[in-house]
């Protein structure tokens, strides 16, 4: 395990987070800005809203959702997901 935290940039520094590697695995802590992006997994994610709200399109789904603080959404591997972040946004990412 390294000690060492990344740091990475998304959409012109609107989204930010950290990676860390802990005994519960890999996760991410990050912040999103005002706006609407669009993400793609490379394994499956649990994201958990730690502050603010975040508005999101699931894969095949057809109806935006609301996560408030708190709420938890999975995304599965190798998908795309659309959130739109109306109050800037600190959420949790746990991959497996």
């Amino acid at each position: 395990m390294s000690a060492a935290l990344t740091v990475n940039s998304y959409f012109d520094d609107k989204v930010k987070s950290v990676a860390l590697e802990n005994a519960e695995g890999v996760s991410t802590v990050g912040v999103m800005a005002i706006g609407e992006y669009e993400f793609g997994t490379s394994q499956k994610e649990y994201m958990t809203v730690v502050s603010g709200a975040l508005t999101v399109m699931l894969p095949a789904e057809n109806e935006w959702k609301i996560f408030a603080k708190g709420e938890t959404f999975i995304v599965e591997a190798n998908q795309r997901f659309q959130v739109k972040v109306s109050e800037t946004t600190a959420y949790l990412c746990r991959y497996e």
